[in-house]
């Protein structure tokens, strides 16, 4: 009955998941030991599975670790490298690996030694600490796993029940099997695939076919004689290996943390809870989307894109209005994986492109301050400076001149009102969080329509500024002349209930400007929070915020069908977060990807521009251009660069 007891018990702690660091995916050190600092590293990273190679020499007892029988000389022992760091780690923890978890790593060791006596030497240091490696005196005990030269089979059942195996695609008994912790393959034997690119239909068939071989058994799978690098990771993990053999400990776990944010698929999910999907309060300067469910940001089907007519597109002919559309953060890594997911986008659809430099005046890598600043107004600035030179000179933006050829003006943004982008474009500062100063300059009157979230109380302290306000993107038009619109709602991540807001606003206010400009009008609209989302690392974030931001793109291309004088020029003021696409498929709308950074980078942005003028955005240029080639379209006097 004991023996029953203990094998029940043995099975249930083989078959307990370990997960790695990531919560998601397990990890396998391989070679552990010849890492700079052996177990450590992989410790610190929650490694789901720790190998090391182990010689028993010809002193009674002693076992070394090291990859070949030369290195014995200067080798570690086995106590002092992976045992005795172990039994530390459970006195300082509670009895558990890592402190409050309970997640049980594997000690893999590979028998580089006739396996009965190196093993009889290991059963007996391991018996000395129970409650680290057996799980009868310790539920979360440390699994240990003999690899390499095991027994055979028929001997497995000679061995203590903290002792597990490592199999092999063989013909176990259930009493044999029930002993092998996971199996372990040659990935040689099923493909000669380097880790580059994909693998070969006629590969990828049979390498799946080891792992359902394995799986059918009730085992996970471990391949070794693996590639290790990005590539080879996804892929293996996409195939369904269990543990992903790694020699590269810090880039592999960092590859696989927080996982589930690194992939996005389309399609109907809900929270884990089962309560519906909510719209919460972003912090740009606290990386709100950290905060945010994945399952909140999901979409259940995709975003209809806008094909245009293209009748006007290119045509030597008048500008009237000019729609500025930027989204903050938005590089093409952010355009790329919105349009996989939702198969198409409208931004996509426009003809003409280029390609803007970004670097702001003191730094390659600018700023929204900079960057907005230099497409409202031409010139170059300093980082954190609103359309202000380094001497305090004003700047004049599109704002100042299309106000001044009489035409209608406005400001839409899905963030707040007083954020650098939407500043440069009404304000300025040498200081882009002087909001008072910035949002003063309200008063000279030229906007007839700011829209976006936040500074209601310095809007409502300052009597409005001289303008009336209203609190729903919906109530814009229901109000005669000006208008600045508060709508709280535009401080909200992007949801299924949201999703249209900076479209619903851009709509709203092309109605707004076209009613009051009879010489014709300038918009700029921004999707601010593709930058919250960058800077939060949240991949779901940064897809649905640019479909968000093709949405108001999709009003500004029907609007310009409709009117025939209308350009739209559609670009970013910099790439948030060096967003990099690992893998993603057409077909199941889905993409993997991760970031490099937390901040800004300085890579190159691509302009898109349709309607009449729209051939001059192609080519390589400084964003400074951009503001230059809207004012030549628009016929507006030159003012100096």
């Amino acid at each position: 009955m004991m023996r029953r007891f203990v094998i029940l018990l043995w099975v249930l702690f083989a078959l307990s998941p370990a997960i790695s660091a990531t919560g998601e995916v397990r990890l396998h050190s391989h070679n552990d030991y010849l890492q700079a600092a052996p177990f450590y590293q992989a410790y610190a990273q929650r490694f789901a599975s720790i190998e090391a190679d182990v010689f028993a020499t010809g002193t009674p007892g002693e076992l070394l670790v090291a990859h070949e029988e030369g290195q014995l000389s200067s080798a570690p022992s086995l106590d002092e490298a992976y045992i005795e760091p172990l039994a530390r780690a459970y006195r300082q923890n509670g009895g558990r690996a890592w402190k409050g978890s309970p997640l049980s790593p594997i000690l893999l060791l590979d028998l580089k030694t006739p396996a009965i006596p190196t093993l009889e030497s290991i059963v007996e240091k391991l018996g000395r600490y129970p409650e680290v490696f057996d799980p009868r005196a310790n539920p979360f005990a440390v699994r240990v796993v003999v690899s390499g030269n095991t027994p055979p089979p028929e001997r497995f059942a000679d061995y203590p029940a903290f002792i597990a195996f490592d199999g092999r695609l063989l013909n176990y008994t259930p009493e044999q099997l029930q002993r092998v912790a996971m199996i372990s393959l040659n990935l040689r034997d099923y493909t000669q695939w380097n880790g580059k690119g994909s693998m070969t239909e006629v590969d990828r068939r049979e390498v799946v076919g080891a792992i359902a071989a394995v799986h059918a058994l009730g085992k996970p799978v471990r391949f070794w004689g693996t590639p290790d690098g990005v590539t080879a990771w996804n892929t293996f993990h996409n195939l369904g290996v269990d543990y992903i053999n790694t020699d590269q400990v810090e880039a592999c776990a960092a590859f696989f943390r927080n996982f589930r944010n690194k992939n996005y698929r389309m399609g109907v999910q809900q929270s884990g809870d089962g309560s519906t999907a909510r719209a919460k309060r972003l912090d740009k300067a606290t990386a709100g989307f950290s905060g945010f469910r994945n399952d909140e940001l999901q979409l259940s089907q995709p975003v209809e894109p806008y094909t245009p007519t293209f009748l006007n597109d290119g045509a030597r002919k008048r500008v009237r209005n000019v729609i500025l559309l930027i989204g903050d953060g938005m590089g093409l890594a952010q355009v790329c994986a919105a349009n996989t997911v939702n198969g198409g986008l409208s931004l996509l659809k426009i003809k003409h492109i280029g390609l803007q430099e970004t670097q702001a005046a003191d730094a390659y890598t600018t700023d929204s301050a900079a960057a907005g600043s230099a497409l409202a107004t031409g010139r170059k600035h300093h980082n954190r400076h609103i359309s202000m030179g380094p001497d305090g000179e004003v700047y004049p933006s599109m704002t100042d001149l299309f106000h001044a050829d009489g035409r209608a003006c406005g400001v839409a943004t899905l963030g707040n009102i007083a954020d650098a982008t939407p500043a440069a474009f009404y304000g300025h500062s040498r200081e882009r969080d002087n909001a008072e100063e910035i949002m003063s300059w309200l008063r000279d009157g030229k906007l007839t329509l700011l829209c976006g979230s936040g500074m209601r109380s310095l809007f409502e302290q300052n009597d409005g500024f001289g303008y009336p306000s209203v609190s729903r993107v919906e109530d814009i038009n229901r109000a005669g002349g000006k208008v600045v619109c508060i709508d709280e709602r535009m401080d909200e991540a992007a949801s299924p209930q949201t999703l249209t807001l900076l479209a619903d606003a851009t709509r709203e206010a092309i109605s707004k400007l076209s009613s009051q400009g009879k010489a014709g009008f300038f918009l700029m609209v921004e999707g601010a929070k593709i930058d919250y989302a960058g800077h939060a690392n949240s991949l779901h974030g940064s897809i649905v915020e640019t479909l968000s931001f093709d949405l108001a793109v999709r009003e500004a291309l029907k609007f310009a069908d409709s009117n025939g004088e209308t350009l739209v020029v559609v670009t970013g003021d910099h790439e948030t977060g060096g967003l990099t696409l690992v893998d993603g498929s057409d077909g199941e709308h889905s993409i993997t990807a991760h970031y490099l950074t937390d901040d800004h980078t300085p890579i190159m942005l691509p302009v898109y521009a349709y309607g009449p003028a729209a051939a001059d955005f192609t080519g390589v240029y400084q964003n400074t251009e951009i503001f230059h080639r809207i004012i030549n379209a628009a016929g507006i006097k030159k003012v100096k660069k």
